[in-house]
C-alpha cells in the first residue's frame, strides 16, 4: 500500500521535515532537483540536447532553476524562462538563492517574446511554474504563458504537478500545462490521478527527495492506493476444508429479460473463491441461469411466497449481494425493505437497489448490518441530488461525505474508483482500463466484493481489494481481448487467469 497526498498534506510534510527533522528547505530543493534530473535522463536514456525550463517565482520555480543548473552539468543546452518574474509575482527566498546560482553560472535566460515566436526548438519543455500549493485560478498573462508552453513542440515534463492542476481533486484551475510525464516528489498527489488532472499530468513518476514517512508524525495521509503486496490480505485457503469453509453468498439479482446481471455476478463470486452461491431471482431466469452457471443454486417462488423465502435465505447467507437487474417495480421495493430490515450479515447494494434507495436515502440508516454501496456516477447523482459533472470533479469528497453520513462503505465507480469507509481511510484504485466500460462489468465487481465478504474478509478489505482485483482482471483480459473487444465475461475469465498466474 502506498499513499497519495493533498496539497495541504504535502505542505505539512515539508514543514515537518524542516522544523522537526531540521532539514533546510534549500537542501530539500536540491535533493528534489537532483532526483528529477536523474529520472528525466533515465526516461530518455540521456538522449537530450536542448531544454527549456519555464520557472514560476515560488519554490516550484526554484526547483526549475536548480534543474537547469544540473542539466547543464550533464552537457545539455539549457534555457530558462522566468515567467513568474515577468508578471511581477512575489518570489521565495530559496528561489532567490537558486536564481543567484544560475546567474553566476551564466545560464541563459530567454524572454517570452522569443519563446512564443518559436525561434528555437527544444528536446524537452519543462514546466516549473506552479507547484502543489496552487489554490487559485490562473488567469491573465500567466494563463497565456501556459498556452505558449502547450503550443511548443518537444517532450513536455512537469515538475511535481502540471501547472494549473489542483493537487487535491484534479480540477483545472483556469488553464493547465499538458504534460507527457510528471515527475513528482516523495508521494503521488491525488489530483494527478483524478479526472481531468490525470489527462494533464500524463504518466506520473514518483521519486524520493528526502521527505519520508517519518514526516507524517502521527498523521497518515487520508488516501491510499493498493499494490500487489496487498493481495496477501486475501482470505486464506487451507488444505483441510470444504465448500462451507469459503462462505455462503446470497445474490438477489435479475428480473424478466435481465438474467445476465445475475449470471455475471454469480460467476464472478465463484471465480473469486466462494464455496456456495445461491441466486434469488424470478422463475423466468431458471433455464438461463442453470445453463450459464450450473454451479449456482436457484431460489425462485411465486409473488406471495417471495418474502418468506427471502427471509429464510437471509438467515442462511454469510453475505448478501442485492440489486443487479432487479428492476424498480413494487416487488423490488418490497425486497429492499426486507433486506435492510432483516439482514444480519454484510450486504452489497448495487444498481436498481440503489435507484430505489435514492427515493429515500434515510432507509440506509435502518440497516442492522454493514453495507457496501457500489454506485456509478449516474446512480450517485440520484443518491445525492448532485449533478454528474459536479460529482466527477469532486469524486473523493463526494464518496467520503456519503460514507460518513450514512455509515456505509461507498464504492464510487469511475475511471479510478474511490472506496470510502465511514470512519477510516479512503482508497483510490489505479488498476483497470477503459475496455472495462462495458455492460455487466459492474455486476462482476459486485460479485467479487460479495464473495470476499462471504469468505469473511472485513468490509474495508473486501471493498478495496475487490475493486483492485476487478481492475487487475480487466488488465489481464486486455492481453487477449484488446480494449474494444472486451466484454463482462472476459473480465470474469481475466479474474480466473490472474488468480491462477499469481497462484492466489
Amino acid at each position: 500500500m502506498r499513499y497519495l497526498v493533498s496539497g495541504e498534506e504535502m505542505k505539512l510534510l515539508d514543514q515537518n521535515t524542516s522544523q522537526v527533522f531540521h532539514v533546510p528547505e534549500l537542501v530539500l530543493m536540491e535533493q528534489a532537483s537532483m532526483a528529477f534530473v536523474q529520472k528525466l535522463l533515465l526516461l530518455k536514456q540521456n538522449k537530450l540536447s536542448t531544454a527549456l525550463i519555464a520557472c514560476g517565482s515560488g519554490n516550484n520555480g526554484g526547483d526549475g532553476l536548480a534543474i537547469a543548473r544540473l542539466l547543464r552539468e550533464q552537457g545539455i543546452f539549457v534555457f530558462v524562462w522566468l515567467a513568474g518574474e515577468e508578471e511581477g509575482h512575489r518570489t521565495s527566498s530559496s528561489y532567490d538563492v537558486q536564481k543567484q546560482i544560475c546567474s553566476a553560472y551564466s545560464i541563459p535566460v530567454v524572454q517570452k517574446e522569443k519563446v512564443s515566436a518559436g525561434e528555437a526548438s527544444y528536446d524537452v519543455v519543462i514546466d516549473a511554474l506552479f507547484g502543489t500549493g496552487l489554490s487559485r485560478e490562473i488567469s491573465g498573462e500567466l494563463a497565456n504563458d501556459i498556452d505558449v508552453l502547450n503550443q511548443l513542440s518537444g517532450w513536455k515534463v512537469a515538475v511535481d504537478i502540471a501547472s494549473g492542476i489542483c493537487s487535491d481533486d484534479g480540477a483545472v484551475l483556469g488553464t493547465a500545462f499538458r504534460a507527457d510525464d510528471t515527475i513528482t516528489f516523495s508521494f503521488g498527489k491525488k489530483g494527478q490521478y483524478l479526472w481531468p488532472g490525470n489527462e494533464y499530468c500524463g504518466k506520473v513518476h514518483v521519486v524520493s527527495m528526502g521527505i519520508t514517512q517519518e514526516s507524517w508524525l502521527d498523521h497518515k495521509p487520508h488516501t491510499a492506493v493498493l499494490e500487489p503486496e496487498d493481495l496477501k490480505k486475501l482470505p486464506s485457503r487451507m488444505a483441510h476444508t470444504n465448500k462451507g469453509s469459503y462462505g455462503k453468498l446470497l445474490i438477489i439479482a435479475g428480473s424478466v429479460n435481465m438474467s445476465g446481471a445475475a449470471c455475471f455476478c454469480a460467476k464472478a463470486a465463484y471465480r473469486m473463491g466462494s464455496g456456495l452461491v445461491r441466486v434469488f431471482t424470478c422463475e423466468q431466469n431458471r433455464l438461463i441461469l442453470q445453463t450459464k452457471v450450473p454451479e449456482a443454486v436457484l431460489v425462485t417462488g411465486q409473488e406471495n411466497e417471495e418474502e418468506t423465502l427471502l427471509a429464510e435465505q437471509l438467515q442462511w447467507a454469510d453475505a448478501v449481494v442485492f440489486g443487479p437487474g432487479i428492476g424498480t417495480g413494487d416487488a423490488a421495493h418490497q425486497i429492499v425493505k426486507t433486506v435492510l430490515q432483516k439482514a444480519s450479515v454484510p450486504v452489497v447494494l448495487d444498481a436498481d437497489a440503489l435507484n430505489i434507495i435514492a427515493e429515500d436515502t434515510s432507509v440506509l440508516l435502518l440497516a442492522h448490518t454493514e453495507l457496501v454501496i457500489t454506485p456509478h456516477l449516474g446512480e450517485m447523482s440520484r443518491l445525492t441530488g448532485d449533478s454528474i459533472a459536479f460529482i466527477q470533479t469532486r469524486l473523493i469528497d463526494t464518496a467520503d461525505k456519503f460514507a460518513g453520513k450514512f455509515h456505509v462503505t461507498c464504492v464510487l465507480k469511475d475511471e479510478h474508483t474511490v472506496v470510502a469507509t465511514p470512519h477510516g481511510r479512503t482508497y483510490l484504485n489505479l488498476s483497470g482500463n477503459h475496455g472495462m466500460a462495458t455492460a455487466g462489468s459492474g455486476d462482476v465487481l459486485t460479485g467479487i466484493i460479495g464473495s470476499l465478504l462471504a469468505q469473511r474478509a472485513d468490509v474495508e478489505t473486501a471493498a478495496a481489494l475487490g475493486v483492485y482485483l476487478h481492475g487487475l482482471s480487466g488488465d489481464t483480459a486486455l492481453k487477449k481481448c484488446g480494449f474494444r473487444g472486451m466484454m463482462a465475461g472476459d473480465v470474469v475469465n481475466g479474474l480466473k487467469d490472474f488468480l491462477a498466474e499469481n497462484q492466489l
